[in-house]
């Protein structure tokens, strides 16, 4: 098994299981995650017993790099997994830190028209281990601390719940990766009833939804899964969520020429939002050669910026950090695929 598919917690499960002390756990992961000591041979607290035990029946499974491309605030990281899929994370160097964005399935069954990665079907979830080998990764490639983690990657978050659940256990620990429950944000297309049970977890994890229509009318052109959860079911489930953990919530709107870039549904989403413990990201579009869609203009943005700033909305332009890589997430896997 692979040792980074254990949180904390199933690692000293796992060693009490077999006949070892719940605070061998600890020394592990203090091995691992502090130290950065990946031979089990060289844990010199370790008793031989437990070495032999460990290099017996755990690995330290990692990605292996197989392309970068660079710009000068933002990486992107082709990654092979153990069977040969390939995935994508996103560096990102922000005045306040590193940013990682990683991905949380091979491919995505979400099916958004715009979106490269669900042009690519779903393959599988990742594993715990793939998630936190990620980061793993991409820190010592570049021997960095990571600051700050969005899985907004190729894949759909809560479509791989349970294993995120575990990713956030892994980030959030002081003893492993560390990084505060305020610097995590999870992104979902909006997943109704997993918006729900995230709410329930009361992680303090940021929330953010991929809405990018003000309405069901676009939402239902551009974004399958708004056939199964309307916008009207989406609002109920974040003012659940913003009612359990007082938190606020990010609404991601990536703006489209002449589909949902226009002054009236700049309105409607300032109507639709008003009053609500939310903010709104505008993003201006990657373009790809696989899909046959637009980024709005300069000018249609900052309009449609103006209009909800009139309305009392907080709301930013997302800063682009890599125009240069190959444009939108899933695309660098594309071409490495030949699809």
């Amino acid at each position: 098994m692979n040792i980074y598919d254990f949180t904390l917690t199933e690692l000293e499960e796992y060693l009490v299981k077999n006949g070892f002390k719940k605070y061998n756990a600890t020394q592990i992961i203090e091995w691992i995650y502090e130290k950065k000591v990946y031979d089990f041979n060289k844990m010199t607290n370790l008793s031989k017993k437990l070495i032999s035990f460990l290099n017996e029946n755990l690995v330290f499974e990692n990605l292996e790099v197989i392309e970068v491309e660079k710009s000068t605030l933002a990486n992107k990281y082709l990654l092979k997994l153990k069977d040969n899929n390939k995935i994508e994370c996103v560096l990102m160097n922000h005045d306040y830190g590193y940013s990682l964005c990683v991905s949380s399935q091979v491919g995505c069954n979400m099916g958004c028209s715009f979106c490269e990665s669900g042009r690519l079907k779903k393959v599988r979830d990742l594993t715990l281990g793939e998630l936190v080998g990620q980061v793993l990764c991409v820190s010592k490639y570049e021997n960095i601390r990571i600051d700050s983690i969005v899985v907004m990657g190729i894949g759909e978050p809560f479509d791989n719940f349970n294993n995120i659940k575990r990713f956030i256990s892994v980030v959030t620990n002081n003893k492993m990766i560390n990084i505060g429950q305020r610097h995590l944000t999870i992104s979902t297309c909006g997943l109704v009833p997993k918006i729900y049970e995230f709410a329930d977890l009361e992680t303090g994890v940021n929330l953010a939804i991929s809405l990018h229509a003000p309405n069901n009318e676009i939402r239902d052109k551009i974004m399958k899964v708004n056939h199964a959860y309307k916008i009207e079911k989406v609002m109920e489930a974040l003012d659940y969520y913003i009612s359990k953990t007082n938190r606020r919530v990010t609404i991601e709107y990536i703006m489209l020429e002449g589909i949902n870039d226009s002054d009236e549904c700049a309105r409607e989403l300032a109507k639709l939002i008003k009053g609500k413990l939310m903010y709104v990201n505008l993003i201006p579009y990657n373009e790809t050669s696989n899909i046959d869609m637009k980024r709005s203009n300069l000018f249609k943005i900052k309009s449609f910026y103006d209009i909800l700033k009139s309305n009392n909305i907080n709301v930013t332009i997302r800063k682009e950090m890599g125009g240069n890589l190959s444009a939108a997430c899933g695309q660098l896997r594309a071409n490495a695929e030949r699809l």
